[in-house]
């Protein structure tokens, strides 16, 4: 706000007015306050939650020095007057934001929304910017005051825990990143690629022959995540960037994520290894399809069927008797609850119903070792080395040697196995191919990076692999959300049960000719349930 404006309360409804008699009524004193800020302490000390006059006096005051630049008056009335100053001064200093109005909306109880209007200037070049936030008006725990909860978020809405914010020419150049055909990929119209494209400028911005502009953007020092941008004050060349996605298989994946809260999905082409989708639909805006790392339940069952079948245990058509119960090491595993045991099953019956316990029972067949499965991961699927290089952050896996209860629960997806989406899709990608090809959204050739290698699959284990999931799509635990789907089709399903969590993280990975897509939904129980009918909407496309 500028010169002689004043907030005030009227029917409880923030209002602005404007006159000559400026702050004069607010008394603002410094003194030291024992909830890091400071101010005027009042005399008796006071608990419960804030007044109504008390959040208009606090969140006035605030203002008004957040609006004048002073940014340790400001700070002195939150509850973290340190972070508070430091945050508020890299406003006006380094992101160089001035004509600060700010317009208060109806406080909801201690809660006050507030729209900033302001203008970014920095040489010679400026424009205006204007964004929506709130804050939350607490007590005092020491000092009984009404204080500003400090939060980045205040700020800017999109501000976490050690960001800043910065004006100043890019650090890297504007990409214009284009699908496999050759159309534009934005944010605006694949909006979780949002976070994808930001690091792929951020590590080919230069290489892709642009030329930097003038930007007001987030810095992320805390996790050393790539510049989000905000407002660009002048553009620069936008260097172009040929990535492996399919908007059609983006598109199908934007949507189908969307019906799913934290759910992650990810599309590769087996015979290449191309990554045609990657979407996420995550409140963090965490890249969970490439990074993240949790227990893939039973779609963890083609590696260990792999192995199995690799070391001569049995074969697709050999045993694998399904009891309700399978102990190992004193540990108890179990069934679904409506599973019917099968003391007959053969490897194919068991995985295609996925009893746990006919994986459980073969683990401590000779010739299999606490590494055997490790080994299977690493050498065979190409997981665990830490050496996928698929232009941006990934995660490659974690299949760890163990001994004990992990052993068995590993085999199952459990334990201390970790997986992303990509991982899972990558698995179905070789166990159809029979051939490790490591993922990559960006061609090698443009930086020459060398991809991950691995030995792969001998033919006949790849073949049994492929026919056990086209059971399992077509009669087994995936039928349900595969209906429909036409040509070569084939699936795995997964939850896995995670500490605290009330339901079962859903996994579920397949193929539809020469697509291969996995995903997963945080708490969306069982893998037909949420990740399947994800899945699905992406192999629909093909491709």
């Amino acid at each position: 706000m500028g010169k002689g404006v004043r907030v005030a309360v009227i029917g409880g409804v923030f209002a602005v007015m404007v006159g000559g008699a400026g702050y004069g009524a607010f008394n603002i004193v410094s003194a030291l306050d024992g909830d890091g800020g400071t101010g005027g302490v009042a005399a008796g000390k006071k608990s419960g939650p804030p007044g109504t006059d008390e959040v208009e006096e606090t969140t006035a005051k605030f203002f008004t020095a957040w609006e004048k630049g002073s940014a340790a008056t400001a700070a002195s009335y939150t509850n973290n007057d340190a972070a508070a100053e430091q945050l508020l001064t890299a406003f006006g200093d380094d992101a160089h934001i001035t004509d600060v109005k700010i317009t208060p909306g109806a406080a909801r109880g201690t809660t006050v929304p507030y729209t900033v209007k302001a203008k970014v200037a920095y040489e010679g070049k400026s424009k205006p910017l204007s964004y929506k936030s709130e804050l939350k008006v607490v007590r005092g725990l020491t000092t009984g005051r009404a204080l500003v909860d400090w939060q980045p978020s205040v700020v800017h809405p999109e501000l976490r825990r050690e960001d800043t914010l910065v004006t100043e020419p890019s650090a890297t150049p504007p990409i214009e990143a284009v699908g496999r055909d050759g159309s534009e990929l934005t944010k605006e119209k694949y909006p979780s690629l949002g976070p994808v494209l930001d690091a792929l400028r951020d590590k080919y911005g230069e290489q892709a022959g642009g030329a930097p502009g003038v930007e007001l953007v987030i810095r992320h020092p805390g996790d050393g995540a790539p510049d989000t941008p905000l407002l660009t004050l002048a553009k620069g060349k936008p260097g172009k960037l040929a990535t492996t996605i399919s908007p059609s298989a983006q598109a199908a994946a934007e949507k189908a994520v969307k019906r799913f809260a934290q759910s992650s999905v990810v599309a590769v082409k087996p015979s290449t290894g191309e990554v045609l989708a990657v979407a996420n639909n995550r409140a963090d805006g965490f890249n969970a399809a490439f990074q993240g790392e949790a227990a893939p339940g039973s779609t963890m069952k083609i590696i260990t069927a792999a192995m199995l079948i690799d070391n001569g245990v049995t074969s697709m058509n050999g045993p694998a008797p399904c009891p309700d119960t399978a102990v190992w090491q004193s540990q108890t595993f179990k069934n679904l609850t409506d599973m019917k045991p099968d003391e007959n099953a053969s490897l194919a019956h068991s995985f295609m119903r996925s009893c746990n316990t006919a994986f459980i029972k073969l683990i401590d067949e000779k010739p299999l070792t606490d590494a055997s499965l490790a080994q299977e991961a690493e050498q065979r699927f190409g997981l665990g080395q830490d050496n996928w290089k698929t232009g941006i952050a990934s995660f490659d896996g974690s299949v760890p040697a163990v001994d004990g209860p992990d052993r068995a629960a590993g085999a199952i997806g459990q334990g201390q196995v970790q997986m992303s989406p990509l991982n899972m899709a990558s698995v179905t990608a070789t166990a159809i191919t029979g051939a490790f090809r490591q993922p990559y959204l960006v061609s090698p050739k443009l930086d020459g990076r060398e991809l991950a290698r691995a030995q792969g699959l001998r033919a006949s284990t790849a073949a049994q692999l492929k026919q056990m999931m086209r059971l399992t799509a077509t009669r087994g635990t995936a039928a349900r959300a595969m209906a429909g789907l036409g040509g070569d089709i084939g699936a795995k399903t997964g939850s896995a049960e995670v500490d605290g969590n009330a339901k079962s993280n859903s996994w579920f990975t397949g193929f539809r000719n020469d697509v291969a897509a996995a995903a997963m939904t945080e708490e969306g129980g069982h893998g037909g349930d949420a990740a399947g009918p994800i899945v699905a909407a992406v192999l629909r496309t093909g491709g």
